[in-house]
């Protein structure tokens, strides 16, 4: 039985996250923490410091803000985490390297298995396609997101760049330039409305063909999933930075 601390537990992220560990046999929340307050089925803390329970790993999907006192509780507790918040900084995204020369630390910009497929995916065809097909990465998501592009977005532009033996140029608009695309670009587009959940394509357009690569989140199910499967991963192993090639290298 896999024992979970869930940070974020009152958002819409962490009730999704409660919901498929209900219905799951070898895992269970022992408690949660968020800044708000409400029933969840397990106890909530909103202090770090009240907690003590026997706990596995953390799975966190809260808020950047956060990360600094979660990593300092983990390591406090020598308890493996996941990361699963969104838009973190370069500075951020550096203690999570620090923290996991101390504890297993788990970070993926997206916990969609589908869209880690996808970026393997990508990077191989980036590969193939080299100087011959210009590359655009196009995201789609709800209008409560902040961020733009996803983190997912730039999580798949950084596959390409490492498969290219160029490095590419990111593009986010072009509207205030007017001459033609280069060649070593790659144009990130963001579309924010109503509901979506989460769209992501990369298009590789050459002449006289286009290929498109896709993926769609139908709920925000395929997030907690992953995300759960990532605690159990992370929960047996030892001291290390893992991300989802690691997890798809235990699966097959």
């Amino acid at each position: 039985m896999t024992k979970i601390i869930l940070s974020g537990c009152l958002g819409r992220m962490g009730k999704a996250i409660s919901a498929i560990v209900a219905e799951t046999e070898d895992a269970e929340i022992v408690c949660g923490f968020d800044i708000a307050s409400g029933d969840c089925g397990y106890p909530v803390y909103s202090d770090y410091a009240s907690v003590s329970v026997d706990a596995d790993v953390i799975i966190d999907f809260s808020h950047p803000a956060n990360l600094n006192k979660l990593l300092s509780f983990a390591k406090r507790n020598d308890l493996p985490i996941v990361v699963a918040t969104t838009g973190l900084t370069e500075d951020q995204k550096k203690e999570l390297s620090d923290a996991s020369k101390i504890i297993p630390v788990f970070f993926s910009a997206n916990m969609s298995l589908g869209i880690n497929l996808l970026i393997r995916l990508a990077k191989q065809a980036a590969k193939i396609l080299e100087g011959s097909f210009d590359i655009e990465i196009i995201e789609k998501h709800h209008n409560k997101k902040i961020d733009a592009p996803s983190g997912t977005a730039l999580a798949i532009a950084d596959g390409i760049a490492e498969s290219l033996s160029n490095k590419p140029e990111y593009v986010y608009e072009r509207h205030s330039v007017r001459k033609p695309r280069e060649k070593q670009e790659i144009g990130l587009h963001a579309v924010r409305g109503g509901t979506i959940v989460g769209e992501h394509e990369v298009l590789f357009a050459g002449p006289d063909e286009v290929i498109s690569l896709s993926h769609s989140a139908q709920s925000r199910d395929v997030f907690a999933q992953g995300a759960v499967r990532a605690a159990k991963f992370l929960s047996k192993k030892s001291v290390g930075f893992y991300s989802m090639d690691d997890l798809f290298s235990d699966l097959v």
